[in-house]
């Protein structure tokens, strides 16, 4: 997994709620659509459009305390389609931090990061050390790292808990290659 993302800000306020990232009128109502397809109505409530027209692969979510609250579906998902590099948030909800390492999309708790970037800025977040550096003033900032070595480290790194599975079943030659 690359370690060092670099993209856009893209920022949202506190409590951005699963529901946001994965509206239940749209997508749970349409227990078919793709991942894909469901990601275009990301958080569609508080930013219309955004998801079709505006976010691109590779630009960074920056939000404020208790991102990912409310239910447990699976909002990481969305963003994972959507080609967010990471999410850097003030915290993040417990189940919500979970599913993100599940999915394999990167994402920290970050102190501070509200007040430390403005939308539209561009950011270099190493998702290994935890380093953030603003490209356009040239401040970092200390985020929480995942402990190296730890269970949700080495599923993040393997790209999502699917993928390290596929590797763990390898390396104790439960299935052949």
């Amino acid at each position: 997994m690359e370690t060092v993302r670099t993209g856009k800000v893209w920022k949202f306020g506190d409590r951005i709620s699963t529901d946001f990232m994965m509206p239940g009128h749209r997508v749970l109502a349409n227990p078919d659509l793709t991942p894909e397809e469901a990601a275009k109505f990301c958080m569609e409530a508080n930013r219309p459009g955004w998801a079709e027209n505006e976010v691109q692969p590779g630009d960074i979510i920056v939000a404020g305390i208790n991102f990912g609250c409310g239910s447990s579906r699976n909002g990481s998902q969305s963003l994972n389609a959507l080609g967010i590099a990471v999410v850097l948030a003030e915290s993040v909800s417990r189940i919500h931090l979970r599913n993100a390492v599940n999915t394999g999309l990167p994402t920290l708790v970050a102190p501070g990061i509200s007040d430390f970037v403005e939308e539209g800025q561009r950011l270099e977040v190493n998702i290994v050390t935890g380093v953030v550096t603003n490209l356009d003033t040239g401040e970092t900032l200390q985020a929480e790292a995942w402990e190296e070595g730890s269970p949700p480290y080495e599923i993040l790194m393997a790209g999502g808990l699917d993928a390290y599975m596929r590797v763990k079943v390898r390396e104790r030659g439960l299935v052949a290659e």
